[in-house]
């Protein structure tokens, strides 16, 4: 059995310390731009560096998040160094000095390119500067955490529905309601949508750690509630994806990669705010047990989506930690078998090991999507960070001091 062998887990924290180094080698060496200053916009997946490329928010926001736990867990002052260059990228060129807020894109130069506020890239921001906040002394805290503090203040008030409940998609620069409230070209224009409410409720309870606020834990508890009885499907434990703003589900396909992340975010979150703990944890075993629908034996890996089978870094990175945390909770030997398996996954197809980093993924047909981005507007760190940190804190457990 896995959890009797001390060997597995040796193993199994070795590898993740020595990928966690290689990742952050990776972006700590080949992102920076040298010739205009912040972070690249984009890379291919042969190493070629388009510097004609936007800059993106959540690109710089998950930079300045894993380079701030990076050295919160590693002491590298190189890290220190990466995430303070992604706070100065941020405050210079994203933050809305006209109407508060962070632009979803500036061009390769740092000037606005597109001034409009998606509640999911504040989120981000918010989780960054929250964990930034951790490493700083207490004369630097002071600064920052106004600058975090104003981020919440802005998200609740142009982005909160006082009416029905939740957070609205997007709003324009100033504020004010949109019609295409889209993440991307290839999303929905639903108002009220599960992905950046889950990214909110990571943001608040990261900022609620250092920030123990009333409001905030008001707020934290009223998006634990909304995952608890609106967004997970009581019937099937998979997460509603698209909601109208009075909450009616939108017929839409299962997300698997939601689902297992959602699972240990959402009892993060409650651990946090110490609140519905009991239907937290029995939630992270049911989506986890819901996910599980999307897991290939044969390959050894969770499919994107239901209807679409392929296997995407990030999905692989939040099942390794999402099953890993089912295991910790019930014992059941399944979920820590998923977990490794799509350890080895990773390790045998989506690492790139010539050239660094991950592949975005691998198609229905078993082939690298040679297509997409190495590094991106979408394609950054965090996921695949966060994994091996996590990862590392649990597995630690489990092997004996010497």
């Amino acid at each position: 059995m896995f959890s009797n062998d001390k060997a597995i887990f040796h193993q199994f924290h070795a590898e993740l310390q020595s990928e966690l180094t290689e990742i952050l080698h990776f972006w700590s060496t080949q992102t920076i731009d040298h010739r205009q200053g912040g972070f690249i916009g984009k890379m291919d997946n042969q190493g070629l560096v388009d510097y004609t490329a936007p800059k993106g928010l959540v690109l710089n926001a998950r930079i300045l998040w894993t380079f701030s736990a990076a050295y919160a867990n590693l002491h590298d002052p190189m890290y220190l160094a990466v995430a303070q260059r992604a706070f100065g990228v941020l405050s210079t060129h994203f933050y809305d000095d006209d109407f508060g807020g962070y632009y979803w894109s500036v061009s390769s130069d740092g000037s606005a390119l597109n001034t409009r506020k998606q509640i999911y890239g504040q989120a981000f921001v918010l989780y960054a500067l929250a964990e930034y906040l951790r490493v700083l002394d207490e004369e630097q805290q002071a600064e920052i955490s106004k600058q975090a503090k104003g981020v919440f203040d802005w998200i609740e008030k142009y982005s909160f529905d006082p009416l029905h409940n939740g957070y609205w998609e997007a709003v324009a620069q100033d504020g004010s309601a949109l019609e295409d409230l889209r993440l991307s070209d290839r999303d929905r224009n639903d108002p009220k949508t599960m992905n950046t409410h889950l990214h909110i409720l990571e943001a608040y309870a990261n900022f609620y750690r250092i920030w123990p606020d009333p409001l905030l834990h008001q707020r934290l508890k009223n998006l634990i509630d909304l995952f608890l009885d609106k967004i997970i499907d009581p019937q099937t434990r998979h997460l509603i994806c698209f909601f109208d703003v009075q909450w009616n589900p939108s017929p839409a396909p299962v997300s698997y990669g939601h689902d297992i992340e959602t699972a240990w975010l959402l009892l993060e979150a409650a651990e946090i705010a110490q609140y519905r703990l009991e239907d937290a944890r029995e939630m992270a075993v049911a989506v986890a047990v819901a996910a599980a629908e999307g897991f290939d034996a044969q390959i050894g890996a969770l499919l994107y989506e239901d209807h679409l089978p392929e296997k995407h870094w990030w999905v692989e990175a939040e099942a390794m930690v999402g099953f890993l945390n089912a295991w910790e909770l019930i014992q059941e030997e399944h979920f820590l078998g998923k977990s490794l398996s799509c350890w080895t996954y990773i390790q045998n197809h989506l690492k790139d090991k010539l050239r660094g980093e991950w592949y975005w993924g691998i198609d229905a047909e078993g082939k690298i999507m040679a297509n997409e981005d190495k590094v991106g507007f979408w394609k950054c760190p965090y996921h695949n960070t966060r994994a091996c940190l996590e990862g590392l804190r649990r597995i630690s457990k489990y092997i004996p001091v010497q």
